[in-house]
């Protein structure tokens, strides 16, 4: 394993990189941690001496040396995703099958938590995945202690992801047809019903979470560490998650976490694929005026505006989409 020492590690630069690899944010696996608005609060690296590692021939940043040579067991290193603030560190590899594994308990130079913190998310995390198994969901294959660390190993996802980080990505995602966005949403909808229909809510879901395979017309939802089984209470003031997704009761310490709470979520996605996610004004909005009123309940910023479960917001978008 070969090591060099950096003072002077890449910026936001590091995101541009990877804007031509599958998108796991590409994998979402590039914002595998949690969301807030990270690519804006990155603009800055971080001053300290920062070590450079190479795994097959790729370079990979952290704050000191850790032993990677366990990432033989899966295969060869193709891509590396190291500017989590998670305190994870994924990478691609190509072995019997291409793989995405993510790997906890390294020091990562832009975690924001300790690596124990990190260590402890990531093994709570399996029993969500094997919860909330899907046909949407990433496919979780395996999960280990190793490395001194723990490693999730996921299916890898030849996918674009909608979030600004990756503007490559994010550009096809968005000039996709109107049906083929219309079956994206779909396919999150019913997602988030088996999670509420599981007991669980959807806790940092943003545009990060969200991958769609145009080769395959396959919408696949990834990032999902941070979901919570019910009843949920806000235990941090703010929560994980994007400020463009987030509830009021996401900002409000004690405030209850439910399915209300996730009705807001959608209506806010809704808005992400077919609207102007910050203003929300029907002027930028690209289907029906009935539809954008459907979504427009969802956002309330008084819970008992919207909708009372992702089950009725389901109905009324669908009858509204039916409207001429």
């Amino acid at each position: 394993m070969n090591i060099e020492k950096t003072t002077n590690g890449p910026s936001e630069g590091g995101y541009i990189q990877y804007t031509d690899g599958p998108s796991e944010d590409n994998y979402a696996q590039h914002t595998d941690g949690p969301s807030e608005d990270k690519y804006i609060q990155h603009a800055d690296s971080p001053s300290e001496d920062n070590y450079i590692q190479h795994a097959d021939g790729l370079s990979y940043k952290l704050k000191k040396p850790f032993d990677f040579s366990f990432l033989k067991k899966y295969g060869t290193v193709f891509k590396v995703y190291d500017d989590q603030d998670s305190g994870n560190i994924c990478f691609g590899i190509d072995g019997v099958q291409k793989l995405f594994v993510k790997f906890a308990g390294a020091p990562t130079v832009r975690a924001c938590v300790g690596e124990s913190e990190a260590v402890n998310t990531l093994k709570r995390a399996e029993r969500i995945y094997r919860d909330l198994a899907h046909p949407n969901l990433v496919k979780l294959l395996d999960a280990e202690e190793i490395g001194g660390g723990y490693a999730m190993v996921f299916e890898w996802a030849d996918a674009e992801c909608m979030h600004p980080m990756y503007p490559l990505s994010r550009r096809k995602f968005l000039a996709a047809p109107i049906k083929t966005r219309l079956r994206m949403f779909d396919d999150i909808l019913i997602f988030h019903a088996h999670v509420i229909n599981k007991g669980y809510i959807a806790v940092d879901f943003y545009d990060g979470s969200v991958m769609y395979d145009f080769n395959n017309r396959r919408t696949i939802i990834c990032d999902i560490d941070f979901y919570r089984k019910t009843p949920c209470f806000n235990d941090r003031g703010r929560m994980w998650g994007s400020s463009r997704f987030m509830s009021p009761e996401e900002f409000t310490l004690g405030a209850e976490l439910d399915e209300v709470t996730n009705v807001y979520t959608m209506g806010a996605a809704a808005f992400a694929l077919f609207g102007d996610e910050t203003d929300r004004v029907i002027r930028n909005w690209k289907l029906n005026d009935s539809s954008f009123q459907i979504a427009k309940k969802a956002v309330g910023g008084e819970r008992r505006e919207r909708q009372r479960s992702i089950v009725q917001f389901i109905d009324e978008w669908s009858a509204a989409l039916n409207q001429k």
